[in-house]
């Protein structure tokens, strides 16, 4: 469990007690019975619903003499899909070997083509989940100079289908943002939009929790609750990466712009927070 220090001396200054609240926020989880998430194939059987990937023929790639290399080729030939994952990777970053995002594409779709239907329990979901997340976000922008074209709707099945059958956080937070996002985006759209992003959020998704707290501190089409909004940034300034700034950015202006009672409160929930996945 990762310690907050930070949070804790950042959220204190200033602080004083208040009063406690309730912890109900629009965009938090609900139960299935209490609104209609869209789901694409949410049962292992209907696994076959969801339309195959085109997976364009192999590129040429000059010769990895490395034995760890031919050994992940070997294991990924014979459809062992963290091998497959590993070369994924290797070629969407260019890690060991010239990036190649169409080579990427084709073995992340390997792995969904083979196990779409994978128990969400199975050792290898999470692998499968990503792969979907990968593709979905290929689609979202296309490959150049390929038959991979930007396709909005493409990626959105690629990412519902990891956010309501595997449960990925990632996929959550990239489909809520489709939803959010959209500039005609209607009520329902939203309404969607919201709950996918309260989802991940509180799987621990940093993106998701800066991305809420932004909307929930600055009233951004949900009722205002500064507090919340803060502590949501704060979670997520902890867990950003070096160079995602914009998350930075927004919990110092958040925390600039609150309040003594805002802060108090943050802290509080923070703390709520902290001992909710403790327990």
């Amino acid at each position: 469990m990762r310690t907050f220090e930070r949070t804790i001396i950042a959220l204190i200054l200033g602080a004083i007690p208040v009063a406690g609240a309730g912890f109900a926020f629009d965009g938090a989880p609900v139960n299935p019975s209490d609104a209609t998430l869209p789901m694409v194939s949410p049962q292992p059987s209907a696994g076959g619903g969801l339309k195959r990937i085109a997976v364009p023929p192999p590129t040429a790639n000059a010769a990895n003499s490395t034995s760890s290399f031919s050994s992940l080729q070997f294991a990924a030939e014979g459809g062992h899909p963290v091998a497959q994952w590993k070369l994924g990777r290797m070629y969407a970053e260019g890690d060991g070997v010239a990036q190649d995002d169409l080579r990427a594409f084709e073995y992340f779709s390997r792995i969904a083509n083979a196990h779409a239907e994978d128990s969400p329990s199975a050792p290898q979901a999470t692998i499968v989940a990503q792969a979907f997340v990968a593709l979905g976000r290929y689609y979202l922008n296309g490959i150049p100079n390929s038959k991979i074209k930007a396709d909005t709707d493409r990626a959105r099945e690629m990412f519902s289908y990891a956010a309501s059958y595997f449960g990925n956080a990632d996929a959550q937070y990239d489909l809520a943002r489709l939803y959010l996002k959209t500039p005609d985006a209607s009520r329902e759209d939203f309404r969607y939009g919201a709950r996918w992003l309260g989802l991940a959020a509180q799987k621990g998704q940093h993106q998701a929790q800066a991305l809420l707290g932004q909307m929930l501190f600055n009233g951004d089409r949900l009722p205002p609750q500064r507090a919340r909004g803060l502590m949501w940034l704060t979670l997520a300034r902890d867990s950003a990466a070096p160079d995602e700034m914009w998350i930075k950015e927004s919990y110092n202006r958040a925390f600039a712009k609150a309040s003594d009672d805002d802060r108090a409160m943050a802290l509080q929930m923070l703390e709520h927070w902290v001992q909710g996945r403790r327990d």
